[in-house]
């Protein structure tokens, strides 16, 4: 079975640390304590992962983000990236059979949304948890080796 984890980005980004940092592979351009929590699980137990970010929708770790951006999902003003056009992309991820979403209930809710009728499992186990108790659920699972 072929694991595919998806996590979300994050508000934090290189560019509040360093406003010249210019073009930054994505994982490293987000910096906030939730992306690098994810970020170990999705390394240690995914076949592959992948960020969703609401400007750019479904990006490989090594995709260069050019600037810093603030989209939002919850904020349709910023002008986030359609469903239709993340249905698009995750054909790509047609050879996972198994899709792990991280994050809070409004992205794994688009990821949901995404995936729906698609001929996967898809677990989603820190959906509707407040924000510590997910991080604290992924630290434990990372650090004892217990995907979830």
């Amino acid at each position: 079975m072929k694991t595919l984890v998806v996590i979300p980005c994050g508000k934090s980004k290189v560019w509040n640390l360093n406003p010249k940092a210019g073009p930054t592979k994505a994982k490293d351009a987000y910096t906030g304590a939730p992306f690098k929590v994810n970020k170990e699980y999705a390394e240690k137990f995914g076949d592959h992962w992948i960020i969703l970010s609401a400007k750019y929708g479904f990006i490989n770790p090594d995709y260069i983000i050019p600037e810093d951006y603030n989209v939002t999902f919850k904020d349709p003003s910023s002008n986030p990236i359609k469903m239709d056009n993340l249905k698009k992309q995750a054909e790509a991820f047609h050879d996972f059979n198994r899709v792990v979403a991280l994050g809070g209930k409004d992205y794994t809710g688009i990821i949901e949304q995404v995936f729906k009728g698609q001929d996967k499992i898809l677990v989603t186990p820190t959906k509707g948890m407040q924000l510590g108790t997910a991080l604290g659920a992924v630290k434990d699972a990372s650090r004892g080796n217990k995907p979830f």
